[in-house]
């Protein structure tokens, strides 16, 4: 048998030598790392071949040795994959139903086996088979070589016991996702179900969904509908739904006859400067030029100063500006006699790591923040901005250029999810003509108007891809004024 040793300076270099030496037949016999390198010993495929036999023959004259278990043919392995491919070809529900009998089998199979005191000692050195095709011996060199650091490192580290509670804790963890999803899939199929079987309640869908309200909010809602009514009772009963769960100042004072400090806060670009000139236009238009005071925090946007004072001009009105706290703090005391304190703050994202140094300045204890929100916004969008300034007080919001929205449905949708309280709503640029006063009958009367064809409806075959993903509604319908 030729068997020869090869060394380079990595494993490559020397598993090359070995096939320059015996050719595409090489087999790698061992390989370990030396002080120059990698030895690698080899040998060609036709010697070992010859010398299996003959340790076969020898074996089988030899009566004293243990016989080695058959390994499984080709054809048994491949029976095998068959079988698991005609097993797997079912549904997905069958599926699911699949690997939990298979994780419950594998758990009862641990759970039984016996402690490691009480297996008897193997009387073959051998280990036994394991039942899965025998990996190849080109198989086993390429392992072996790719495995040779991980078992060098794992020799350094002392062993550890096996973690049987947080496998068991991974199991059950999976479980209990699975049972959620399976159960949140069937919850969706039967309401879509009932939903074909009902047209009103389907029409209904379609009708919130395209004045921009979200699935969640439309089925929340819809789950509710009584079956007896008809299509135009489903109607105004949706839209009596609606307008309870929007919270409005209608039971109480105006903004301008209320007063106090408010703090406008919001977006880039969603009205802030405007709507506190609005604002303050009411207030000196009820009470007098002298009880309204203006302060911009604005520093950063060209122009921001000379625009609010451009307003307070027009209104007779002075404007001040504040760099820091300590000079919001002195301006505030200037101001106490007021009325009306009106503080225009620096448009932000809600992703802007400059927000949160925009609420330290606004952490004072007499300053109520207004939160404005664009109407036209999306809704992805409004939710973000309403989470990402929200307080730890009910908090205040007005809706910004209703004239130029679409669909008042996403807006309104925010504000009924986040229990906001809405103060008024901006129809324009006029100061301060174009302010209007919440009004949520108005409000939802308005986003249910048809807007006429859309790229952006759906159609009623679209409706199963609203709930192809688990919801979240229970937080919703908890709160849900039907």
């Amino acid at each position: 048998m030729n068997v020869q040793r090869f060394t380079a300076a990595t494993s490559r270099e020397a598993l090359a030598k070995a096939r320059q030496a015996f050719g595409e037949g090489t087999l790698i016999l061992s390989n370990r790392p030396t002080s120059n390198g990698v030895e690698v010993v080899a040998t060609a495929e036709d010697s070992l071949a010859t010398l299996e036999s003959a340790v076969s023959g020898a074996s089988g004259r030899s009566g004293s040795t243990p016989q080695r278990q058959p390994q499984p043919s080709y054809r048994e392995v491949a029976s095998k994959v068959e079988e698991d491919a005609e097993q797997l070809a079912m549904s997905t529900l069958s599926f699911q139903d699949y690997v939990r009998e298979r994780m419950l089998r594998r758990r009862a199979e641990a759970a039984q086996a016996p402690a490691p005191s009480a297996v008897p000692a193997p009387v073959a050195t051998e280990p036994a088979p394991v039942e899965r095709p025998r990996p190849t011996l080109t198989q086993r060199i390429a392992i072996d070589i790719e495995s040779q650091p991980k078992r060098q490192a794992a020799a350094r580290k002392p062993a550890t016991a096996p973690q049987a509670p947080a496998v068991n804790k991974i199991v059950m963890d999976e479980l209990h996702a699975m049972k959620e999803l399976i159960e949140d899939r069937f919850n969706t199929l039967t309401w879509l179900g009932q939903a074909k079987q009902n047209p009103i309640q389907s029409n209904m869908m379609l009708k919130m969904i395209r004045a921009g309200y979200s699935p969640t909010l439309s089925r929340a809602i819809l789950e509710r509908l009584p079956e007896e009514m008809d299509a135009s009772e489903s109607v105004r009963w949706v839209m009596d739904v609606l307008e309870r769960n929007l919270h409005t100042d209608t039971d109480m004072p105006a903004l301008h006859d209320e007063g106090g400090v408010f703090a406008l806060i919001g977006a880039t670009g969603v009205g802030k400067t405007t709507t506190a000139a609005k604002l303050a236009g009411l207030c000196a238009r009820t009470h007098g030029p002298g009880s309204v005071g203006l302060i911009t925090l604005d520093t950063y946007r060209i122009g921001a100063h000379e625009q609010l004072r451009a307003y307070g001009k027009m209104l007779g009105v002075v404007a001040h500006l504040a760099h820091d706290k300590a000079a919001l703090q002195d301006l505030l005391g200037l101001l106490s006699n007021k009325k009306m304190v009106l503080i225009d703050t620096t448009g932000i994202a809600p992703r802007d790591p400059r927000k949160r140094e925009l609420l330290e300045l606004l952490d004072l204890p007499d300053i109520k923040r207004l939160l404005v929100l664009n109407a036209g916004g999306h809704g992805d969008t409004l939710d973000e901005a309403v989470g990402c300034f929200k307080g730890t007080t009910t908090q205040q919001a007005i809706l910004s250029k209703t004239d130029e929205a679409v669909k008042l449905g996403p807006s309104i949708d925010a504000c009924i999810r986040h229990q906001l309280l809405l103060r008024g709503t901006t129809t324009g640029q006029r100061v301060p003509e174009d302010w209007e006063p919440a009004v949520a009958a108005k409000l939802v009367r308005s986003s249910m108007r048809s807007t006429g064809v859309s790229a952006y409806d759906p159609k009623t075959s679209d409706l199963g891809f609203f709930f192809s993903q688990p919801a979240n509604t229970t937080a919703h319908k908890g709160r849900m004024d039907a």
